[in-house]
């Protein structure tokens, strides 16, 4: 291994922001990327005083909704490490998109909203990180809002997720009285004031059983915090490296990312304690990386990012070796080469050309329709990056067009936009409906947005009566056998998988029995 490359590693922190909705995950990323430098000024995504929408949000419904729906690959500079943040969609009904976006990240910060706990898709998401075993950096938000007291907080996460805490600092008071927070290592205390950008002066190092203690903190508030602190130190573990990046532990910290409080704080822990890029499995092996021969598998890829271009961009994880432009790389899918000569990097709707790029970086090429989510590209090695899932959808509605004469680009906006992985379509082996199956009624909101928005296809999604959606996964024998009995239950997907979608999951168990040699998957790993 080169001496550049094993540098260009350890500067490199990928990672991804995952909550609940309204945790404030969209504030904290727009913090993140004013300390990186990315940005001048923040949008504020919840005022309706103000049109500018948040940086990372790029669709116009996201930016209407306040809301990010699709997942948006930001790169920063900060502090001498090379940045990769990856904003997940927070919404339940995007949820599978996050989950694919877990797999391209060596770290995360989870955001929980102190005034409510632990909440639904939370605890979905870090279930994912919990498989993969992703170390995970916690801020527990708006701790200038009333909410749960830090030690019933920290009792709630605990137990709710199933997984250890370690408390990097402490805060002093909360609401209204909220006046800062206590670093559990260094002694120091950052103070907080409200709507204030720059804070670099309001940290003093005290001893907490000092007469100073209660001058700069308060008599009634410096007694609480001193019974918390020895509380918290006798009842929490020390930061355990190997077991934070096992997943088992995570290193907690307070702050309020509307006011700019305490996300310096986290983003400095990416520096520190996050892990740079590791080994990706592949079907033959373990790619590491610092290999010197470059692979990367697609993780996303998103339509029209830019309608002046009405492009088509594959995001590409790096997982070994150098990109440099114009390069010759392998798709192993397909085993064609081609040169990349305009490989791009992403700060939301701006990018820039990319000259060259290292393990853990984020480049997005230009898709043509020959590019799938979990397709790997080497430099002629045929190997397959694994563990990119695809997950059964809840929801299925058959698509209706207004105008008939509208069924091409209809087709063809369905395809595109169900490339990106948030939904999934469907054709049916005798007929030509587009079903399209979701997890959630929202997706279907988006999809009808997007068809009028960007393929001026004006197109609305009835109900179907069915629910259940299993792949068949068996030999080629195997399946013909079952299009022969069971022909009006199948269905291909979008890489042409053979499905079932029925009704009731008692036909599934009915096909299942008939068929031992046959498979039916709720999860395809995507080919």
């Amino acid at each position: 291994m080169s001496t550049v490359l094993k540098r260009e590693i350890n500067k490199r922190r990928t990672f991804a922001i995952i909550s609940h909705p309204d945790a404030g995950k969209t504030t904290i990323t727009e913090k993140l990327l004013l300390y990186g430098g990315a940005i001048q000024t923040a949008g504020a995504v919840k005022s309706k005083k103000t049109d500018r929408a948040a940086r990372s949000d790029f669709m116009e419904m996201e930016q209407q909704r306040g809301i990010s729906v699709s997942t948006a690959v930001m790169s920063f500079e900060y502090g001498g490490f090379a940045m990769n943040l990856l904003d997940t969609p927070g919404h339940n009904d995007f949820s599978e998109d996050t989950y694919r976006t877990l797999t391209a990240v060596d770290s995360v910060m989870m955001v929980i909203d102190s005034t409510k706990g632990v909440e639904t898709q939370t605890r979905k998401l870090l279930d994912v990180c919990k498989i993969k075993k992703t170390p995970v950096i916690t801020l527990m938000n708006k701790l200038d809002l009333e909410g749960m007291e830090p030690l019933d907080l920290i009792d709630n996460l605990e137990k709710e997720l199933g997984v250890e805490c370690v408390p990097m600092n402490w805060p002093i008071g909360k609401g209204r009285e909220f006046k800062g927070v206590y670093d559990l290592r260094s002694g120091e205390v950052q103070f907080y004031l409200s709507h204030r950008q720059d804070r670099k002066n309001d940290v003093a190092v005290i001893d907490l059983y000092s007469d100073d203690a209660e001058m700069l903190v308060g008599e009634h508030e410096i007694a609480k915090l001193r019974e918390e602190i020895d509380m918290v130190k006798a009842l929490t573990p020390e930061l355990d490296m190997a077991r934070f990046n096992r997943g088992e532990i995570t290193p907690v910290y307070f702050g309020s990312a509307l006011n700019n409080f305490g996300v310096q704080t986290v983003l400095d822990a990416f520096s520190t304690i996050a892990p740079p890029p590791g080994p990706r499995e592949a079907v033959s092996r373990v790619v590491e990386p610092n290999e010197e021969k470059f692979t990367g598998f697609v993780f996303k890829i998103q339509a029209n990012m830019d309608r002046n271009h009405r492009d088509r961009m594959a995001f590409i994880r790096i997982c070994s070796g150098v990109f440099n432009r114009g390069m010759t790389l392998r798709h192993v899918r397909t085993g064609k080469d081609s040169i990349v000569r305009n490989a791009l990097t992403f700060l939301a709707r701006n990018r820039n050309l990319v000259e060259t790029a290292y393990p853990g970086d984020i480049i997005g090429i230009p898709n043509h329709g020959t590019i799938r989510i979990g397709d790997t590209f080497s430099e002629g090695e045929d190997v397959r990056i694994t563990g990119v899932p695809s997950f059964a959808p809840e929801l299925f509605r058959r698509a209706r067009l207004r105008d008939p004469m509208k069924a091409k680009a209809l087709g063809k906006g369905l395809a595109e936009v169900c490339e990106e992985g948030a939904a999934q379509l469907f054709r049916p082996l005798s007929g030509s409906d587009y079903i399209i199956g979701a997890l959630g009624e929202l997706q279907f909101q988006v999809i009808a947005s997007r068809l009028m928005n960007e393929y001026r296809v004006d197109a609305t999604f009835e109900g179907i009566p069915r629910n259940v959606c299993r792949w068949v996964i068996a030999d080629d024998e195997t399946k013909q056998e079952i299009i022969k009995r069971y022909e009006r239950d199948l269905f291909f997907d979008g890489s042409q998988n053979l499905c079932i979608l029925s009704d009731n999951l008692f036909r599934c168990n009915q096909i299942a029995d008939k068929f031992p040699k046959a498979k039916l998957s709720k999860i395809m790993e995507i080919q």
